[in-house]
């Protein structure tokens, strides 16, 4: 049987901390910032965990 593969897409937006948990960005950063506040756009700039009910897929995807 062949190798798996990563998902080029998932391999791009998630990354796994030191102690094995998935990290992912926040949405709403990326066009449109003018009218957001200061405070908003520093609060979407976190990394955020991956919730638990995708974190079945995720793994699937990043070959873990």
């Amino acid at each position: 049987m062949p190798k798996m593969k990563t998902h080029s897409g998932a391999k791009k937006r998630f990354r796994v901390t030191g102690s094995g948990k998935l990290m992912r960005e926040q949405r709403n950063k990326r066009h449109l910032l003018e009218h957001k506040s200061s405070t908003r756009k520093r609060r979407l700039s976190r990394d955020q965990v991956v919730d638990k009910s995708n974190l079945r897929e995720v793994n699937r995807l990043l070959g873990r």
